[in-house]
């Protein structure tokens, strides 16, 4: 399982060989994830999982840190574990999954499905509506608020009742189910991160100060924890815009604005705009430092998944945050 507020620790064997400049089938033919003390996968599925922290820790021939072992209502299970947690076999569960009460707080975490501790213990099945109709949006109907309006309607809603839901944003505005919860998610976690930056706290106390219900905020939690390490992040990211324009890569020395494609991950990007620039872009990820793109449109990627090093993607420097110095150095001894 993937143990509360370590989501964005997680790391893939992708990320792992990526980590090493190794590509994936050479990660897994070397032998290192069977050697005596590498770091137990998180589950036993089919998609091997690791935690950053015991990897990071483990490739720098540091002591592996334990992970927490008491059990938290934001643990995250995969299918095994929510079938044995309920006492069933995995394929009951996959009927289970698609209750709505279920499926809305699914959470993929590097391709693999996951869900709440507390979902899973404390889910009953929803009834079956009658047939003949229901609430929402009637099929086949656009969304009756324009987006760029639709942040400030919900604000609106949530000012007035803090345990909003995606059903009753859809039911007063008229949007899909899906736009509604994503502006009510980016909304909470925006006002949650104020609060846990203001006061020194975390998502689940911030949510209590707000008035939102736990159940209603795992996604938010998880994002409000990313925007507060983007923000912590922007004096360094200010920092490295300042030196790729001082060695005249880029136009501006304007720095670039934390993105959370995912939710549980910052990434950034920075677009190299000038003729003499030995890339396209730069991207930095908070997991795994800096790498080139070739995209100035699109420098994240498709999912803004991390390449391994290629023709094309050079990961520069070391560390997630190297001094910018060293990082354009690394970019010029490229070029």
């Amino acid at each position: 399982m993937i143990r509360a507020g370590r989501r964005h620790l997680v790391r893939t064997l992708a990320d792992i060989a990526g980590q090493q400049g190794i590509a994936v089938q050479t990660l897994i033919n070397s032998g290192r994830l069977k050697a005596e003390g590498f770091p137990a996968p998180l589950s036993a599925g089919r998609t091997r999982l690791y935690d950053g922290e015991q990897v990071d820790a483990y490739l720098a021939g540091r002591p592996v840190p334990e992970l927490p072992t008491v059990d938290d209502d934001e643990d995250l299970l995969d299918r095994q574990e929510a079938a044995a947690l309920r006492g069933m076999d995995p394929a009951a569960w996959d009927r289970r999954k698609k209750d709505p009460a279920v499926s809305e707080h699914l959470v993929l975490v590097g391709g693999v499905e996951h869900w709440p501790r507390h979902v899973v213990r404390d889910h009953t099945p929803t009834p079956r509506r009658p047939s003949g109709g229901g609430g929402g949006r009637p099929a086949g109907v656009g969304d009756q608020v324009p987006r760029d309006l639709l942040p400030a309607r919900v604000a609106q809603l949530l000012d007035d009742d803090p345990t909003l839901t995606a059903a009753g944003v859809t039911e007063q505005l008229g949007v899909h189910r899906n736009t509604a919860q994503a502006a009510l998610t980016a909304l909470r976690a925006q006002r949650m991160a104020d609060v846990m930056e203001q006061r020194g706290i975390t998502a689940a106390q911030a949510a209590a100060v707000l008035g939102y219900p736990a159940g209603l905020t795992r996604r938010a939690s998880t994002l409000a924890g990313a925007i507060v390490r983007g923000r912590q992040a922007r004096p360094y990211l200010a920092d490295v815009a300042r030196a790729l324009h001082a060695r005249g890569w880029t136009t501006t020395d304007t720095p670039p604005t934390v993105q959370h494609p995912e939710g549980d991950e910052c990434l950034a990007a920075l677009v190299l705009d000038s003729p003499e620039a030995p890339a396209a872009a730069l991207v930095w990820s908070e997991r795994h430092g800096w790498r080139t793109s070739t995209s100035r449109r699109h420098p994240l990627g498709r999912g803004a998944a991390w390449p391994p090093p290629g023709p094309n993607v050079r990961h520069l420097a070391t560390g997630t945050t190297p001094n910018p110095a060293d990082l354009v150095n690394a970019l010029d001894s490229t070029s």
